[in-house]
């Protein structure tokens, strides 16, 4: 009896990016959802300042609303693809960009994450770098 082995399936660097990129604006899109319905106006979709990049950047009630959304099988795993230097650019990037409203950083604001899982469920936490 001849086993035969069949080639592994492989996939390309350039494949998963897309997969990644697509499965990434999906979750974005979700998330928007989300707190559109939440009476939330989205004013900046994937803002890029010098310090990087912020996913969706929302107002209401005279408060600015900076969301990082992370997708993953479940929530536990999206919240763990969030680490210190991430935080931090993200941080900076939304000081950067709310040095240009016109309470400069007195404004209200907050940045909030959107946590995305693999059935397409959200699950917000609000001012997740805070105190």
């Amino acid at each position: 009896m001849e086993t035969k082995i069949l080639p592994k399936k492989t996939t390309s660097a350039r494949q998963r990016g897309a997969t990644a990129y697509h499965a990434g604006l999906a979750a974005e899109s979700i998330a928007q959802r989300h707190y559109e319905q939440a009476g939330y106006t989205l004013l900046v979709q994937r803002w890029r300042g010098k310090a990087g990049e912020i996913d969706l950047i929302f107002s209401k009630n005279d408060e600015t609303v900076f969301v990082e959304v992370k997708r993953a099988r479940d929530f536990s795993q999206a919240v763990e693809r969030i680490g210190p230097a991430q935080m931090v650019r993200i941080a900076t990037a939304a000081e950067e960009y709310a040095a240009r409203l016109p309470k400069g950083l007195l404004s209200s604001m907050r940045i909030d994450v959107a946590l995305v899982n693999g059935t397409g469920a959200c699950h917000v936490v609000k001012n997740a770098f805070g105190a």
